[in-house]
């Protein structure tokens, strides 16, 4: 006697959810970008399957892959979540500031500040010579 299991399929539409909720979409939005009705996305979003074509619209509307949405793992964003957050370093080894912005801002009053003055003298002198 064999015991049902559980499908193997994984289902596209919770993950198109899951992604346009985590993005910040909603599903109006997303109905309007695609140029179709809400209770369309609705649809889409509770089948387990979507047509490629459809599914390459969808990404790109949502800003990812198509690849993206089928391999999405709430398990894996959470982890790499976690490991940015206990591991900050890593955006201290993106963040290679070579100058201090403080002296970026003297520069530019100073240069702002010369402009200043040689206007003052051109129209010193342009007064002189009248």
């Amino acid at each position: 006697m064999e015991t049902p299991t559980k499908s193997n399929k994984v289902h596209i539409g919770r993950k198109i959810s899951r992604i346009r909720e985590i993005r910040g979409i909603k599903q109006d939005y997303l109905a309007i970008e695609l140029g179709v009705s809400q209770q369309t996305i609705s649809k889409i979003e509770q089948s387990e399957e979507v047509e490629d074509a459809m599914l390459e619209k969808i990404a790109g509307v949502l800003g990812v892959s198509a690849e993206a949405i089928k391999n999405f793992s709430e398990e894996v964003l959470i982890f790499h979540i976690q490991n940015m957050h206990d591991n900050a370093s890593a955006y201290q080894y993106n963040y290679q500031c070579h100058y201090n912005p403080l002296d970026k801002v003297v520069e530019l009053y100073e240069r702002l500040l010369a402009s200043e003055r040689e206007k003052i003298e051109i129209l010193k002198n342009g007064n002189c010579q009248q």
